[in-house]
């Protein structure tokens, strides 16, 4: 894992991010890019029209500036290789193109508890961000003085289209010298009977050279809930789910259903994408 990008707009929530960024970083060797995205489509039309607003425009970029050397200089930080970037774009856009142009590894948000991203990537742009990235996401609740993926809960259907987010999961799980809980939840909605599921969860991990885990079937009213309260009972440090870039959070978790697990779970989320 060379780099990791934290997207900022200053909050305590992204600096819990790039807090949770760093000892990764200090881990494993790796450099953090630290992005702070101004989105200023008033002010950019202006300059267009004459540049009457470049005065403004300067001086939200001075702030920025002052705001990324102050974090720049943090405790947390000392020792790791960290670069920093401000970018005049939509956020969501800006923080794919600096993944594609940096060849980042992994992305690491921070997040407002059950009321989801609305200090962070407000609303549609967090959205978009693990809808879209080509890479892991990783999204954080709260403090966490002690990052670790030791106990890690990976959802799924485990249907052949999961396949390949699969593979970067166990990559990812490698790294973190994870013990995987792979749990396939079955509602009244999707409901399948123990031996369907068993069996379909043996055919798919038959194809992977893969150790340190154990397969589970876990019944509850909704897919939401049984991640959630499967995590709980496993203790899990990190819950893992699969994105589809065509309908957002969202493959086997219908819906919406994706979503609100990223928004209401308390542990930390991370996506891969189909």
């Amino acid at each position: 894992m060379k780099r990791i990008l934290i997207p900022t707009d200053f909050s305590k929530y992204s600096e819990e991010a790039l807090k949770v960024a760093a000892q990764i970083a200090r881990k494993y060797d790796s450099e953090i890019i630290l992005l702070h995205m101004l989105e200023l489509p008033h002010e950019a039309s202006d300059i267009m029209g004459g540049g009457k607003s470049i005065p403004e425009i300067m001086s939200y970029k001075n702030k920025a500036i002052s705001n990324l050397e102050k974090l720049m200089d943090s405790k947390y930080l000392k020792g790791i290789n960290v670069s920093e970037a401000i970018e005049f774009k939509k956020v969501a856009e800006g923080v794919l193109d600096a993944c594609e142009k940096n060849n980042v590894d992994l992305i690491i948000m921070g997040s407002h508890g059950t009321s989801g991203f609305d200090e962070l990537l407000v609303g549609s742009n967090a959205e978009k961000v693990v809808r879209l990235s080509k890479i892991p996401v990783l999204v954080v609740k709260k403090e966490a003085k002690d990052f670790k993926a030791r106990n890690f809960v990976f959802a799924s259907d485990f249907s052949k289209e999961t396949r390949k987010p699969f593979r970067k999961m166990i990559e990812f799980a490698k790294i973190f010298d994870s013990n995987l809980f792979l749990v396939m939840v079955c509602t009244p909605n999707s409901f399948k009977t123990t031996h369907a599921a068993e069996k379909i969860m043996h055919n798919f991990i038959a194809n992977y050279d893969i150790e340190n885990y154990s397969s589970h079937i876990y019944n509850d009213t909704n897919i939401e809930n049984g991640i959630i309260n499967f995590a709980n009972s496993v203790n899990a440090d990190l819950i893992g789910i699969c994105t589809h870039g065509r309908t957002g959070l969202a493959h086997f978790f219908n819906g919406s259903i994706g979503e609100e697990l990223v928004n209401h779970a308390t542990k930390p989320v991370i996506t891969f994408k189909i």
